[in-house]
């Protein structure tokens, strides 16, 4: 199985893989400046691949969450978010995923949390729910008091349905493409002693806002699954 059973090769090929649309002009060069740092020009080349690539706008409207159903939070490349049908979308990155197995990449990235995925056969997935989420549950066993920032209001509950925590963690919502919200939102969190932005949209500079609003660690997604990537390659 590449990527799994052979040493890494020379120069590495990650497929980096959202939900959204390419290119995540917002989000791939800031996780690759991370990945790459100190390494020679070229030992790490990358592609991107997205859900909603290619989608007229009929299309995009029929991936859009009804009321009440789970949804994703996501990136169009006019930079503009869209909130997805859950069950949509995954079915969609599963076609997709099994499409990018063969074609020899040494490692997907999946640059989203919260999806479930079918395993494949030849390339090793780096899944960033998998990633930040345990990251979550192994420090909230110490934490006296858990801040989470999670970019829509409904997904809330998804993250309190599927986490059990002890000390009844705190989590507000703000979206990483709506703009504007994030120190406010971010204050509410006061109080906690560690705070998790739970979102791979989340960037370098709102990472910088949060930490300037409370008095606590703040854990930014993206660069716990960049760590991990490029400790891999």
């Amino acid at each position: 199985m590449q990527g799994m059973n052979e040493s890494m090769p020379s120069t590495s090929k990650i497929a980096f893989v959202t939900i959204g649309q390419t290119p995540r002009v917002d989000l791939v060069p800031e996780m690759m400046a991370e990945i790459t740092s100190g390494l020679p020009e070229g030992r790490i080349v990358h592609q991107e691949f997205g859900v909603l690539d290619g989608m007229s706008p009929a299309e995009l409207d029929a991936m859009r969450a009804r009321d009440g159903e789970h949804s994703f939070a996501t990136r169009l490349n006019s930079g503009e978010e869209i909130v997805s049908s859950k069950a949509l979308t995954e079915e969609k990155l599963n076609v997709l995923l099994q499409k990018i197995d063969g074609e020899g990449f040494d490692l997907v990235v999946l640059l989203c949390t919260g999806t479930k995925i079918e395993p494949l056969k030849n390339t090793l997935v780096v899944e960033a729910q998998r990633i930040v989420d345990s990251t979550v549950e192994a420090l909230a066993a110490s934490a006296r008091k858990l801040g989470v920032i999670v970019p829509l209001e409904r997904q809330i509950q998804d993250f309190e349905e599927r986490h059990v925590l002890p000390g009844n963690p705190k989590l507000v919502s703000a979206s990483p493409y709506a703009g504007g919200e994030m120190s406010e939102r971010a204050k509410q969190l006061e109080g906690c002693d560690l705070v998790v932005m739970h979102c791979m949209g989340y960037s370098a500079e709102m990472h910088e806002e949060v930490r300037k609003s409370i008095d606590a660690p703040v854990l930014l997604s993206r660069r716990l699954v960049a760590g991990v990537v490029r400790q891999m390659l």
